[in-house]
């Protein structure tokens, strides 16, 4: 039986550090305009606090977006599997009765 090597896209470690800087770039930009921004304390922290709450629900929906995904490419894998199996237990010669 042969095996099969995993078709799915990897990303590519200069993507994954791009990635991380444009995130860590805007984030930090964000917090500094809220913090020179000109503007009573309450309101910078209402806008300080928005930013961070939107930041981790970022993080939150990525890693449940990751889950589905994985999930489904466990079931793609199980019917692949099956299929498999099906097409080598198949003899086309064999005569139907």
């Amino acid at each position: 039986m042969t095996s099969k090597t995993d078709s799915t896209a990897k990303n590519t470690t200069a993507f994954a550090a791009q990635a991380a800087i444009s995130f860590g770039a805007s984030l930090f930009a964000m917090l500094v305009a809220v913090y020179f921004m000109e503007a009573d304390p309450w309101i910078k922290g209402f806008l300080a606090l928005g930013t961070l709450y939107l930041t981790t629900s970022a993080f939150t929906l990525a890693k449940v977006i990751r889950d589905q995904q994985e999930d489904q490419r466990v079931f793609h894998r199980i019917d692949q599997a099956r299929v498999d199996k099906i097409l080598a237990e198949h003899d086309p010669f064999k005569a139907v009765s």
